[in-house]
């Protein structure tokens, strides 16, 4: 983005396309140009692996910017589970220091509780108790 600016390409970015006018054919041509060279820009920069798998029809920078952000926003209900899942999934084994596994099942429910789902103590008391052998 910081190199769009430098070379003023972000107006492709602010500013849509006209629809075809006669006299706006100097604007269109222009802003088709400036669309042509960010999306070279774009697709330079990212790494091939992930280049591979985006939008290969984009059109405008815009729209290659949006199914960008797309495929990589972050999906707190995934976050969540995971967590969750290896929370509930934990056991100690004996081999390890107990104080560092309850910090490590504590660090995990103080993740949970950022993605806005907080465990009680006594739940928490609980999960730790039920995972410790018998």
């Amino acid at each position: 983005m910081i190199v769009l600016g430098c070379m003023n390409l972000d107006i492709i970015l602010r500013e849509d396309r006209l629809i075809n006018s006669h006299e706006d054919k100097k604007y269109m041509d222009k802003w088709d140009q400036l669309n042509r060279m960010s999306l070279m820009i774009m697709k330079c920069v990212i790494l091939k692996a992930f280049r591979d798998t985006l939008f290969e029809e984009a059109i405008a920078a815009r729209i290659f910017l949006e199914e960008l952000k797309k495929k990589f926003t972050k999906n707190d209900k995934v976050e969540t589970s995971t967590i969750l899942t290896k929370l509930l999934s934990m056991k100690y084994k004996g081999k390890e220091n107990i104080r560092k596994y309850i910090l490590e099942m504590f660090h995990l429910a103080s993740k949970l509780k950022a993605l806005k789902l907080e465990l009680s103590k006594n739940l928490f008391v609980y999960l730790v108790l039920i995972s410790l052998p018998t």
